[in-house]
C-alpha cells in the first residue's frame, strides 16, 4: 500500500499520472504552509497563496495549475477539473508574483462535500504564449500539459476544503472517496 499522499488522496489517478518529483514547491496561505491532505476553510484561502519554487537558476521557468477535481461535489464531479488559477513563466528562484498570471485566482468555495484543491507544477522547456481557456469548469490538466508540451509534473500538492461550517475529513467507503 502506497504512503504517497497524492496516491492515497487519489490525486494520482483522478488528475495526474504517476510522476517523479524533481522540484520543490512551497505553498503558503497567510504565513501558514500547506501540507498534503491538510484542511483549509474558504475563509483561510480568500487571497492567492504565495507559491515558491526552490532552486538557483532564474533562467528556468515553471507553470502552476490549481484545480478542484471534485466540482461541484465529490460524489458527482461533473465539472472536474475546475480551474482556480493558472500562472506561467515562474522563475525557479522566485514565486508566482513574478510569473505571468493567465487565469486569475478564484477562491475555492465548495458547497457540498470535501474537495481536494490540487496544485500542479510543470517545468517549462521554453517560454511560450499560453492562452487562457474559455471557461474554468472541465479543465483537464493532462490535456493542458500535452497541448503545451510540458511533460510530466515536477511537483504537486493538495489540501482538502469544505464549506465554512462543514466538519470531518475525507474518508474512503466501498464506492470511493467521500
Amino acid at each position: 500500500m502506497s504512503r504517497d499522499p497524492l496516491v492515497v488522496g487519489n490525486v494520482i489517478g483522478d488528475v495526474l499520472d504517476q510522476f517523479v518529483r524533481t522540484a520543490t514547491m512551497r505553498v503558503t496561505y497567510n504565513n501558514k504552509d500547506v501540507t498534503n491532505g491538510s484542511d483549509l476553510k474558504p475563509s483561510m484561502i480568500t487571497k492567492e497563496p504565495r507559491v515558491e519554487v526552490a532552486g538557483r537558476d532564474n533562467r528556468v521557468f515553471y507553470t502552476l495549475v490549481m484545480i478542484d477535481p471534485d466540482a461541484p461535489s465529490p460524489s458527482n464531479p461533473t465539472k472536474r477539473e475546475h480551474l482556480h488559477w493558472l500562472v506561467t513563466d515562474i522563475p525557479e528562484t522566485a514565486n508566482t508574483s513574478l510569473g505571468n498570471e493567465i487565469v486569475c485566482y478564484e477562491c475555492p468555495k465548495p458547497t457540498a462535500g470535501i474537495h481536494r484543491i490540487v496544485f500542479v507544477l510543470f517545468r517549462q522547456s521554453v517560454r511560450q504564449v499560453v492562452d487562457a481557456p474559455g471557461w474554468r469548469q472541465n479543465f483537464n490538466t493532462r490535456d493542458f500539459a500535452q497541448l503545451y508540451n510540458l511533460g510530466s509534473p515536477v511537483a504537486a500538492m493538495f489540501f482538502n476544503c469544505q464549506r465554512e461550517n462543514g466538519c470531518g475529513g475525507r474518508r474512503y467507503v466501498a464506492s470511493g472517496w467521500v
